[in-house]
């Protein structure tokens, strides 16, 4: 049985709202930071599940476990300039796009399968961006990991950005391979061989940051191969930038 957005609780209609506004919004940060040409790429967010409210006279509470686990994704196909909140597509944590209010021809990303597969197994992330960035893709091209020397890639990303399983569009085989590679890593991006980068975060922000960081230091340490050998940040130096820049800098 299908969803329809309009008779979930309240609370998880204004939810979506907010969502969708977010990823629609954080789109354009992909072409602004030349990530993407034409249609590629997408950005997806978890739908943040209402907290339970206090009953007051008599009125009914709110609770998690009575409102589906939902994320907002771009529409497969659709130019960038034509994207707006009520055009994302609203699925289920299985990848089946719920009656939103978009028309029902409007099909989710291409890559929805390896997104939903990322929300089921990773209750952490909260964002997930995919791009064809053209340094990170050619690293995933080679099939060989950027590897850390940069202390921007410490801060980052806590050590080298690794490589993922060669998969195929079409079902979660991808997401697999994303799950599956960054269980041992404490980086938010990786290349999957053959495609190009994927990136998580606590939110759609963040992830959309990994994926800016990723082409940055994808790029960096190409140019920087071409002059010589690049030298490894040390590993206990690597630690240390990682742990100060998650928890100690900027504001808090």
């Amino acid at each position: 049985m299908t969803l329809v957005l309009t008779e979930l609780p309240e609370a998880a209609q204004e939810a979506v709202a907010r969502t969708r506004e977010r990823v629609a919004a954080l789109h354009a940060e992909l072409p602004r930071n030349g990530l993407v040409v034409w249609t590629a790429g997408n950005v997806s967010e978890r739908v943040p599940r209402p907290s339970v409210d206090s009953p007051s006279d008599g009125a009914p509470s709110t609770d998690p476990a009575d409102t589906p686990e939902l994320f907002v994704i771009k529409p497969s196909g659709v130019s960038y300039d034509a994207l707006s909140p009520e055009s994302m597509v609203v699925c289920t944590l299985d990848g089946e796009k719920i009656a939103d209010g978009t028309p029902e021809a409007l099909s989710p990303s291409s890559d929805t399968a390896a997104h939903a597969y990322v929300y089921r197994h990773m209750d952490e992330v909260g964002g997930v961006v995919h791009t064809h960035s053209t340094y990170a893709t050619a690293w995933a091209a080679r099939g060989e990991e950027i590897p850390c020397v940069l202390t921007m890639m410490a801060d980052e990303f806590g050590g080298p950005i690794p490589v993922g399983p060669l998969a195929v569009i079409g079902d979660d085989s991808i997401g697999q391979g994303i799950v599956g590679t960054l269980r041992t890593s404490r980086s938010r991006a990786v290349l999957m061989r053959n495609h190009g980068p994927f990136t998580i975060g606590h939110d759609a922000r963040d992830a959309v940051k990994a994926a800016v960081m990723c082409e940055e230091v994808a790029r960096t340490v190409h140019i920087s191969r071409q002059l010589g050998e690049p030298l490894a940040v040390p590993e206990t130096l690597v630690d240390s930038l990682f742990d100060r820049y998650q928890n100690v800098y900027g504001q808090r």
